[in-house]
């Protein structure tokens, strides 16, 4: 347990400021090709990188370790995703502390033992949370803002060993193979880290990507598109109903994006759809098959509901228009087999011949998307890139 509280304690040190996108964070060379950062560093832990791979990490040993204890402050409108890990004997014991269904997860291995345990209050709600874990005797203890959140108590029949070696920490991912968690979650969390004092130690980190990116001084839930990326499903993946109806329904200010901010195509072919909005002539544009359709009116939601015989464009205002297109072998072939087995592309259009290439990508937020009736998280993509799936700069 001694094992757990140190690397818990000697996690992570980052006194995180708040800063507008576009605040480069400071950081050097360390002559390994890795940019060495700050513990102080403001930390973005949804950066575009492989989805287990640390954000950042360091290595401490265990002898100057003075600290039990490590608090930061957590914010995030995300629900599931990594905040940080610690381990020793090069990975033998470990510990990883995430979110799963907006609450806190901690998960520890040490010697023989194996425990997971989940409670709390939900913290994705996108302000930001004081946590604090410590190490008490037995257990491992976790507090959120003041108050008591979990304790994990944890005796094993094995000899107490003494401490000796390294602790490695990660920030934003694991060192271990996800198969070694006691509970699988998705890894990547659109969230930031701030304020943190991790067991006063002070040593620089190593970040894993070139830049790490800065963190919005204010959020708003929403999916946000900087302009450089896009998300891609495979369609098959949302059932078609009965009735053979395919409903995609989109909220946010659509005269304040710019770019396309859907299509859908199936390998090889031209895009069956695509909806493009322009902000300086603030029209929105649909394109299907030889049928186009310009929308200029101010609106925030827009439905688009493929029926067995027509295309249903909704454009929810305060008088709500509703336009349909009739489908035919005019208008765009076996529109459901396209659906079956093409590319469902938010942010971006889907290349000709390359389906998981994109390109005139959409600047601007999404403040709700729903395939289906159901709500679209953007982390279950196939490919997802430069995209923050939960928040938007408010």
């Amino acid at each position: 347990m001694a094992v757990i509280c140190k690397a818990m304690a000697n996690g992570l040190l980052f006194t995180l400021s708040l800063a507008l996108l576009g605040w480069g964070v400071e950081g050097q060379g360390n002559g390994r090709n890795k940019k060495e950062v700050s513990g102080q560093a403001t930390v973005y832990l949804g950066q575009n990188r492989d989805i287990w791979r640390p954000l950042m990490h360091t290595t401490v040993n265990l002898s100057e370790i003075r600290s039990i204890k490590s608090s930061f402050q957590v914010r995030t409108f995300d629900p599931e995703g990594t905040i940080f890990y610690g381990d020793t004997k090069n990975g033998e014991d470990w510990f990883v502390l995430s979110l799963k269904n907006g609450i806190c997860m901690m998960q520890i291995k040490k010697e023989d033992l194996l425990v997971s345990v989940a409670g709390g209050p939900k913290l994705n709600d996108g302000k930001w949370h004081t946590l604090e874990v410590s190490n008490q005797g037995k257990f491992v203890i976790l507090t959120v803002d003041g108050s008591s959140g979990l304790e994990v108590g944890m005796q094993s029949n094995q000899p107490e060993q003494v401490l000796s070696g390294e602790l490695r920490l990660a920030l934003g991912g694991i060192l271990i193979n996800k198969e070694k968690l006691i509970v699988q979650f998705g890894p990547q969390m659109d969230g930031c880290v701030q304020e943190g004092n991790w067991l006063n130690i002070s040593l620089p980190w190593e970040a894993e990507v070139e830049e790490l990116w800065p963190c919005y001084q204010n959020i708003k839930p929403g999916s946000y598109f900087p302009g450089t990326g896009l998300a891609i499903f495979n369609t098959s993946v949302f059932p078609i109903e009965a009735d053979g109806e395919v409903r995609i329904e989109l909220w946010g200010d659509f005269h304040q994006m710019d770019g396309t901010i859907l299509s859908i195509n199936s390998s090889g072919q031209q895009p069956m759809l695509i909806l493009v909005t322009n902000n300086i002539t603030k029209e929105v544009t649909l394109t299907f098959g030889e049928e186009k359709m310009s929308m200029k009116d101010t609106f925030r939601r827009l439905v688009i509901t493929f029926l067995t015989d027509s295309l249903q464009v909704l454009q929810d205002k305060d008088d709500p228009k509703t336009t349909t297109f009739p489908i035919s072998p005019v208008s765009h072939p076996e529109y459901l087999t396209t659906w079956k087995e093409g590319r469902l592309a938010i942010g971006g259009l889907l290349g000709e011949v390359d389906e998981n290439v994109g390109s005139q990508y959409l600047t601007g937020c999404l403040e709700k998307i729903q395939v289906q009736g159901r709500d679209l998280d953007l982390d279950l993509a196939v490919k997802h890139t430069s995209v923050s799936s939960h928040s938007c700069p408010a």
